[in-house]
């Protein structure tokens, strides 16, 4: 069984496209093409499935065809529509390598600065810009952190814990 903190969402299938069986997958993390993983994991009624794909191609920046392996129909694609889909962390380096793959798998990391100390829970990343962000939140307040490796002083995946040090005058 796939648990939640094994994956982190990518995106979301939005509907049926043409006869065959594929569908129209909008991502926000295009980690599926850079990673040798031959799966997604899709959110269907509460549990986590892992679905392997024949192939996907894309269609724009963020929107990608996919084929999964059984679903040769439009009625069978059909059952996906609005699913999420999530990608395995252990496709990730973690050999401590210093390449983020994808800013994504810090969701739902708490994060601590050096100075300021805890600065709360990452629950979104906005890459809607050049500027990746991390949106942080605490005490139902929302911070936008700069998602620059340069801050990172340290990552403890088990936990969900990330250290950093955050330039003076950044949090103001």
């Amino acid at each position: 069984m796939i648990r939640k903190e094994e994956v982190f969402k990518i995106g979301i299938i939005n509907k049926p496209h043409g006869v065959k069986g594929e569908v129209v997958f909008t991502f926000a993390d295009d980690v599926f093409d850079r990673v040798d993983c031959d799966y997604l994991v899709l959110l269907l009624d509460g549990i986590m499935v892992p679905f392997f794909m024949e192939g996907y191609r894309f269609k724009s920046n963020n929107v990608a065809l996919v084929k999964f392996e059984g679903v040769d129909t439009a009625e069978k694609a059909r059952m996906f529509t609005n699913v999420e889909v999530y990608f395995p962390v252990k496709y990730l380096d973690d050999d401590g390598g210093e390449e983020i793959l994808s800013w994504n798998v810090f969701e739902g990391f708490q994060v601590t600065d050096k100075c300021h100390g805890e600065l709360g829970e990452i629950v979104g990343v906005d890459d809607s810009t050049i500027n990746v962000l991390f949106v942080i939140e605490k005490d139902g307040k929302e911070l936008l952190l700069p998602a620059h490796e340069e801050f990172i002083l340290d990552v403890d995946r088990r936990h969900k814990r990330m250290y950093v040090e955050i330039p003076d005058g950044l949090l103001d």
